[in-house]
């Protein structure tokens, strides 16, 4: 049984493009595929013009993919500022040198707390991660993502968990996040997707059944059909 099949799928630079549809539709499986945590079994992938299928998930870091996960992903022990200089030097050479101290990576730092100022969370930089609320911690995600500069955003359910005032405030971070980056989002909420993203792909069982501006497919009926049940 194939989980996602045929799918077709072009985003441009810049680009907000959200991916919707009912549980089990393949959405994560996509992203998966495309961050090269899962092998592409046919087809290609190609990021910046460039042939990535069988390159593993640390390479196409390096160039630029960074994608954020369903389930919050952080070092609860830990500073909000110590887990974002942990994502700022992940992806350079800083992160062999375990034994300097942190004072000794200012353009990492810089990064680290440039991408919590991006978030809204430049005036928890010294609180533990254990003690944010669940929305923050969705926040620090993002600027974790952000830390490593990438291109090409993958948000995998950015409001999962969320209260909708919450909901309401992440849409609103994400609008406001550097134009130049592109962002690839999975959203059940369709109200949340259609406000954050320009262009709106549909999947149902795998495939593709609708790809448009938001207008056009919020009207269509068969997405109307198969996700709103109506």
């Amino acid at each position: 049984m194939l989980a996602v099949d045929a799918v077709t799928l072009a985003v441009a630079p810049g680009e907000r493009r959200a991916v919707i549809g009912p549980n089990g539709a393949g959405k994560t499986t996509l992203f998966n595929l495309i961050a090269g945590e899962l092998p592409a079994s046919g087809g290609a992938i190609h990021l910046f013009g460039r042939d990535v299928t069988t390159l593993p998930t640390h390479r196409r870091a390096a160039l630029g993919l960074a994608r954020t996960f369903q389930i919050t992903n952080l070092f609860p022990t830990l500073t909000v500022f110590e887990n974002s200089l942990l994502a700022a030097q992940a992806l350079t050479s800083a992160k062999f040198s375990m034994l300097r101290p942190r004072g000794r990576f200012p353009r990492q730092a810089e990064r680290a707390r440039a991408a919590l100022a991006a978030v809204g969370l430049d005036q928890h930089v010294g609180a533990v991660v254990q003690t944010l609320s669940h929305g923050e911690q969705r926040q620090l995600e993002i600027a974790l993502a952000l830390a490593g500069q990438p291109r090409v955003l993958l948000l995998d359910e950015p409001t999962a968990g969320l209260s909708p005032a919450e909901s309401q405030l992440m849409a609103g971070l994400l609008r406001r996040l550097d134009p130049a980056i592109t962002l690839l989002i999975i959203e059940h909420d369709m109200d949340i997707a259609l406000e954050i993203a320009d262009r709106v792909t549909v999947l149902h069982y795998g495939r593709v059944v609708a790809d448009g501006r938001r207008d056009d497919v919020r009207a269509d009926p068969l997405v109307r059909e198969i996700y709103l049940g109506a």
